[in-house]
């Protein structure tokens, strides 16, 4: 028999809004919520949605996510290309929690010690280390991490090394002014993903 999978990017009725468990897991995935720090994060989460739904920017749910948590230590994990926003961004956190910031070039490790593919083929390229941003913010126990601008599949080794929770701030784009939705919502852009290539 066929397994089926999810696609309820393709469901009309979205029926679990009004409670309808379409695939009867809801049981099953209760019992993902018994973990205690699954729980204490969804709760303050739920918290921050349900006070300040529509209301606040990002950048405040963020602190208003880690204040709910109590939380004295941010990791803030960010692009060089980013240096700039990293750096209002860290001093926004600064005036609430403890922040540690690393940026992506950390240890300025040569592509060609792993034969990476560089962006241009004349002289030394350094390459993003996302694994060790987690790794020295995880030597700084830090509780909560924020992502500014890691590029794609960065941030994914990023926040499977990462010992804290992760959050993206800042999805990098380098097209679109870093605001990915942007491919959605502009007809002219989304044509270029109607063409299977």
């Amino acid at each position: 028999m066929r397994k089926i999978y999810p696609r309820c990017g393709q469901c009309e009725m979205k029926e679990c809004r009004d409670g309808k468990d379409c695939f009867s897991q809801a049981d099953n995935h209760k019992q993902l919520y018994q973990d205690d720090q699954i729980a204490e994060l969804h709760r303050a989460a739920s918290s921050v949605e349900g006070r300040y739904y529509g209301k606040e920017t990002r950048l405040g749910e963020i602190i208003l996510l880690a204040k709910e948590l109590g939380l004295k230590r941010i990791g803030l994990a960010f692009c060089i290309g980013l240096s700039d926003e990293a750096k209002i961004i860290e001093e926004i956190l600064s005036k609430r929690f403890e922040v540690v910031s690393v940026c992506c070039k950390v240890c300025g490790i040569d592509k060609k010690d792993f034969e990476l593919q560089q962006i241009s083929s004349e002289g030394r390229e350094v390459m993003c280390n996302p694994a060790g941003q987690a790794q020295l913010l995880n030597e700084a126990e830090t509780q909560l991490n924020v992502i500014c601008g890691l590029c794609v599949g960065h941030d994914a080794i990023f926040a499977k090394v990462s010992d804290a929770p992760v959050t993206t701030l800042i999805a990098k784009d380098r097209v679109l002014a870093h605001n990915p939705a942007a491919a959605i919502y502009c007809q002219y852009i989304r044509k270029r993903f109607n063409k299977i290539t």
